[in-house]
């Protein structure tokens, strides 16, 4: 016959573990259990309201930025942030970025990553609790739920209840206005691509490519289904980071600690206990701090990959501290070395003289090796990138010769090489640049379509923004073997200029 045992993990899950008798087995249970759906409680505090101001400006910089206007001149966009697929070209401001210049991009991702390893390891999964778009949707989608079923208690009493015209008037509205936020999240991102105003109108009316359609199809699905019903599941099973961010830790990382030293024993009867003259903790046991919690763990079972360190424990639990008289704290964001310094004391001298200890934490807990070198990295880069972009160009030459034939000679004994000359302008203004031979004696060039040019340089104009390609001629009246030589490409306007290496290619000896 078959035993179970039940195990409870870390995450407050329950796992049904059979140890099933190989001869007389004839029982199969399953090892998952369904997802229990989750009802956080209303609370107030300081981490709250910084959440919610987080909220704010994160989804206010989402749903606005495409909307923002910046004037580039007559012959550019001028849409502030703006990633021009079509002319391959992302805008960010005064900040013009071409796809040879994509090293920007990969320089700010990288920058990104350095500085989410330097949170954590100060403030442990502050992005996770605070900026990540899945807590900001999520807690969108919650406090939609909240404001139309109620708090925690109705939303449970609401769950089990039969259904009925209030119940089912609650829910279309809630799923109603989470499709609303879904369809403007999708919505708002394909503006990042196009001309919002533009691509706003020809949406409604049916007119704007069918990529743009498809896009918003995608992103209102996977945001009504992440923060609306899976939740907690993404960040416990689909998100790399809860099993990264431990490489990331140290004992000077600030994290959310329930202060055991100070809450054990637990007692629900604090006075009474203290008239028998028990020695009890500080915990009530009131679970408010499990009640809060978006993720549905329990802080007091230590440390767990669940926790997204929003803090909101934290306030729940100073809230029922302020009610029993009793000093805040006993959830709070402590390091490892603060906790053990402390749980030392409160095993010495008791627990009061623990209470009393100054906090340890320090600038020493943040200026450490390991976030000192993820500091210099993150800004190295960062400099890096703006004296580049300070300093750089904004024209460029791109020489290529045609092997087909390698060379021409001509009726007259000379040779003539044939290359095809790219010049970019950058800015959005017409330029005229001057191209000039450099290290080639006695030859000359021109390009097609511009013969009256003929010598040792020209002259060629290129519009805003764009790349004029030229099929130039290059003759020399002798020539053997190879020559190096180069493509000086000069602004004329603001004297500027770039170069680019070539070979002159004649008959071996």
């Amino acid at each position: 016959m078959a035993k179970m045992n039940q195990d409870t993990y870390a995450g407050g899950g329950v796992v049904d573990q059979i140890e099933a008798d190989p001869v007389n087995s004839s029982t199969e249970r399953s090892l998952y259990e369904a997802r229990v759906k989750i009802f956080p409680a209303k609370v107030t505090g300081a981490f709250r309201r910084l959440k919610w101001w987080i909220m704010a400006v994160t989804l206010g910089i989402y749903w606005l930025t495409p909307w923002v206007r910046w004037d580039r001149g007559p012959n550019a966009p001028d849409q502030a942030v703006l990633v021009d697929l079509a002319n391959r070209r992302f805008y960010f401001f005064s900040i013009e970025i071409w796809p040879q210049e994509f090293y920007y991009v990969a320089g700010l991702l990288i920058m990104a990553g350095i500085g989410l390893f330097l949170i954590t390891s100060v403030v442990g999964r502050a992005w996770c609790g605070y900026t990540c778009p899945q807590t900001v949707w999520t807690d969108l989608y919650m406090a939609v739920e909240r404001w139309i079923e109620g708090d925690r208690n109705a939303r449970m009493r609401l769950e089990k209840a039969p259904w009925s015209f209030s119940k089912l008037r609650k829910r279309v509205s809630v799923h109603a206005i989470w499709l609303l936020i879904a369809v403007a999240t999708g919505g708002a991102w394909i503006f990042y691509f196009a001309d919002a105003p533009s691509l706003a109108i020809a949406f409604v009316t049916g007119q704007a490519p069918a990529v743009a359609y498809v896009t918003v199809g995608i992103l209102t699905f996977t945001t009504y289904v992440f923060a609306g019903f899976m939740r907690e599941q993404v960040c416990t099973y689909m998100c790399p980071w809860p099993r990264i961010q431990g490489a990331m830790l140290d004992e000077d990382s600030l994290i959310v600690t329930y202060n055991d030293w100070r809450g054990e024993p637990r007692s629900r009867h604090q006075k009474r206990a203290a008239q028998e003259g028990l020695d009890v903790g500080d915990c009530v046991d009131c679970n408010a701090c499990v009640a809060v919690c978006p993720m549905g763990i329990d802080i007091r079972d230590g440390q767990q990959l669940e926790c997204i360190t929003c803090a909101l424990c934290i306030d729940a639990c100073n809230n029922v501290m302020d009610k029993v008289d009793k000093p805040r704290g006993l959830i709070s964001y402590t390091t490892l070395s603060d906790y053990e310094a402390h749980a030392a004391t409160a095993a010495k001298n008791g627990r009061e003289a623990a209470k009393n200890e100054q906090r340890r934490v320090s600038i020493s807990h943040i200026a450490r090796p390991r976030t000192i070198i993820y500091t210099a990295l993150w800004s190295f880069i960062g400099i890096a990138m703006l004296v580049t972009l300070t300093m750089r160009d904004r024209l460029d030459i791109n020489v290529l010769l045609e092997r087909n034939p390698l060379f021409v000679t001509l009726s007259d004994g000379s040779i003539r090489n044939t290359y095809t000359v790219k010049l970019l302008n950058m800015q959005p203004e017409l330029k005229t640049f001057s191209v000039e031979l450099e290290g080639l004696p006695e030859a000359t060039m021109w390009f097609q379509g511009g013969e009256e040019q003929r010598g040792t340089s020209f002259e060629a104009a290129v519009q805003p923004d764009r790349v004029r390609e030229l099929r130039v001629f290059v003759v020399k009246p002798e020539a053997t073997g190879t020559e190096n030589f180069r493509f000086v490409l000069t602004d004329e306007g603001s004297g500027a200029a770039d170069t680019a290496e070539a070979q002159f290619h004649g008959p071996q000896q």
